[in-house]
């Protein structure tokens, strides 16, 4: 559904002469800020181990094709780096990227000024980077700084379904353009 709306065109993909149709990749489409900030179009959702767009579209909107409203709406360009990975997925690739993925990744300590807690178990705001030789420095493991990451990909924004097809409208509209 996504892609039907999306520009053709033909291109000799091989350099012989014969010309395929091909569908202009190029286009992008971004949710206004205005909209994307708008608390009252979106419901919060903590997306589950394992769980992808597609599921969670079905999930919430009865359809597996709105994937793609789920991954714009939440400024989601590349799933396989920004949607949130399954346990077994995390795991394998703390193993790749790390020698050590129990090792230290870098020292915080909580803000003197400011905020100095969490808005909830998974805000990090209130805590800088500093040196280990810093008072009060804490080490944070590369594991434990990934899953930090990883914490905040799963917080993602629903659009409320009442709101789906003049989400979908806009979009058709602003894509033929």
């Amino acid at each position: 559904m996504y892609f039907k709306n999306f520009e053709k065109g033909f291109y000799d993909l091989t350099g012989n002469g014969n010309e395929k149709v091909v569908t202009d990749l190029m286009t992008r489409v971004k949710v206004r800020e205005k909209v994307i900030n708008e608390i009252s179009l979106y419901d919060k959702y903590d997306v589950p181990s394992g769980e992808r767009p597609e599921d969670t579209a079905f999930k919430h909107f009865g359809s597996a094709q709105y994937h793609w409203v789920v991954l714009l709406t939440n400024n989601i360009t590349d799933v396989y780096y920004d949607w949130p990975m399954s346990l077994q997925d995390f795991e394998t690739f703390i193993t790749d990227k790390y020698a050590n993925p129990d090792g230290i990744h870098h020292y915080e300590v909580t803000t003197s000024s400011g905020r100095t807690t969490g808005n909830g178990p998974d805000d990090y705001s209130h805590k800088i980077e500093v040196n280990s030789d810093a008072t009060g420095a804490q080490s944070v493991s590369n594991r434990e700084f990934e899953q930090r990451l990883q914490d905040q990909k799963r917080l993602i924004k629903l659009l409320n379904p009442s709101f789906l097809g003049l989400f979908i409208t806009e979009f058709e509209k602003l894509i033929s353009k």
